[in-house]
């Protein structure tokens, strides 16, 4: 009889909204072995009932005296994302760390010798690497059917109060805690944008509160960027009444667009031509989630690379920087690298 594999034992650090989805597709990949870390008790206690989880703690320090993890997902605050993935990264501890990576680049040099020294695998969840139109756009570019791009436009607004109806509540109402739509939106956009056509130069941002009630923090934001030689446009508000995320590259000899909302990836190469659709499934956002951590999985069983790398999401972290100085500045702002 063939030896049943060994499950990943997997500690899940943070259970509010995002960090219970990922325990909840970890738990239905069928790969791991789970236990959580959450400082609120009551919740700690609610999510260990709801998932059927028996080793839960209330700290990182606990969870690593009681118990030997070749994984963790941090899924806490922004600012609390660098030191606890160092504390793990010190136990050889594999790491998958929520967006954004942190809120400033302090720690992050220490946290890049530890992973090095340790030789971990670390990946950022930039989930919209992995939904299945930004993966149709990504082949295509990559496969230089439609040329050189040149151009690229993002366009993506929400009711943000009615998909996120606890938002003055949580994080998101303050910066310092990640919060605010350039950490916690744009920040995708940026992130997927990076991975098509390259790394962010320079950008100009406006950025403002306009709408949405009961925060200060901005909930409308405009992006001009320079990717190289492609010129890009970002839009990004919470508060308009239909929800559309559309990201739109123009290339030499065509364009491709991933149309989230309407469950395809396009393209078109004829001049004033048609748009060919590629339809996709997505019947539910864990599906997105699922898949980042089946990658993530497969990674640490030596299959594939990260969807995104450490690498990747300190660039996009310095993006997040940038935009911010832009909008506060008024000025164009380079990306240090």
């Amino acid at each position: 009889m063939a030896k049943a594999a060994t499950k990943t034992n997997v500690l899940v650090v943070g259970v509010g909204s995002i960090g219970e989805r990922h325990l909840r597709v970890f738990q239905r990949s069928g790969r791991c072995e789970l236990a959580i870390c959450e400082v609120n008790p009551e919740l700690r206690t609610t999510i260990a009932d709801r998932y059927g989880i028996t080793a839960s703690y209330a700290d990182v320090d606990t969870a690593l005296h009681e118990n030997k993890f070749d994984a963790a997902v941090i899924a806490t605050p922004a600012p609390l994302h660098i030191p606890i993935a160092t504390q793990l990264a010190e136990q050889q501890v594999h790491l998958l760390i929520e967006k954004p990576l942190s809120i400033s680049l302090d720690g992050v040099n220490e946290l890049q010798s530890v992973i090095d020294r340790h030789q971990l695998v670390v990946a950022v969840g930039y989930s919209h690497r992995a939904h299945p139109v930004v993966q149709g756009v990504k082949q295509a570019i990559d496969s230089e059917r439609f040329g050189r791009p040149i151009t690229l436009n993002v366009s993506c607004g929400q009711p943000f109060y009615h998909f996120r109806p606890a938002y003055r509540d949580v994080y998101f109402a303050h910066h310092e805690q990640g919060g605010g739509a350039i950490q916690d939106g744009m920040t995708h956009l940026y992130n997927v944008a990076e991975w098509l056509v390259g790394p962010m130069d320079r950008l100009i941002t406006d950025a403002a509160h306009q709408q949405l009630e009961g925060v200060d923090v901005e909930d409308t934001v405009h992006t001009l960027a320079r990717h190289g030689d492609v010129m890009a446009c970002y839009r990004l508000n919470l508060h308009q009444r239909h929800v559309e995320t559309v990201v739109t590259v123009v290339c030499e000899s065509g364009s491709v667009r991933a149309d989230y909302e309407n469950q395809r990836w396009s393209w078109m190469t004829e001049v004033a031509g048609e748009w060919h659709h590629e339809p996709v499934s997505v019947p539910e956002r864990d599906i997105i989630y699922l898949a980042q951590a089946n990658r993530f999985l497969d990674v640490l069983e030596g299959s594939g690379q990260p969807l995104c790398s450490l690498d990747e999401a300190v660039q996009t972290l310095r993006v997040n920087i940038a935009s911010f100085h832009s909008a506060r500045d008024g000025t164009w702002q380079e990306i240090s690298r």
